[in-house]
């Protein structure tokens, strides 16, 4: 049986998060002065757009008026998605952040800085750009190898294989 009330709600919204083609990624329950926030956060392998997220937050107001699951007290309801920098957590925020440049922090120690080229149940292979001259290098990291991982923003990626047929012809 759950204890906390965050579980709670997890068991009584995920599936109806799920039946809307969802992932319920995240759910909490935070104070914010006098009022209550029950902060959902949802995503999927395509995404969640604006009208997916309208939906569904549609839904779980409804299921919790019905179910008075968040009691009499006054809260507010917000759903998005996990944001540009997320944390990979599970083995389908791996694949999802598949192409994106990821900052790992590693097992043994020390950092990584490489964009996740393909992921299997075991691990990702990674493309390591180059540094003052050198090439790109790939790599392999288990998933053991990995104790954190967050995506990066990047504002001016430059496609490498198109860089390279413009230096070509250059």
């Amino acid at each position: 049986m759950s204890t906390t009330q965050s579980e709670r709600l997890r068991e009584l919204l995920e599936p109806l998060v799920v039946s809307q083609g969802l992932d319920l990624e995240e759910i909490a329950v935070d104070s914010v002065g006098r009022k209550r926030v029950l902060r959902v956060v949802v995503d999927s392998d395509t995404g969640a757009d604006l009208d997916a997220i309208a939906d569904v937050s549609r839904a779980l107001s409804a299921k919790l008026d019905e179910t008075n699951a968040m009691g009499d007290a006054a809260y507010d309801l917000e759903v998005g998605t996990p944001g540009a920098e997320r944390l990979l957590t599970e083995h389908r925020h791996f694949v999802r952040a598949t192409d994106r440049l990821v900052k790992f922090q590693l097992t043994e120690g020390g950092e990584l800085l490489a964009r996740i080229l393909k992921v299997d149940e075991d691990g990702l292979d990674v493309e390591v750009p180059g540094v003052k001259g050198r090439k790109t290098t790939t790599r392999r990291l288990g998933f053991p190898e990995i104790a954190r991982a967050r995506v990066q923003v990047e504002f001016n990626r430059k496609d490498s294989k198109k860089d390279m047929k413009e230096e070509e012809e250059a």
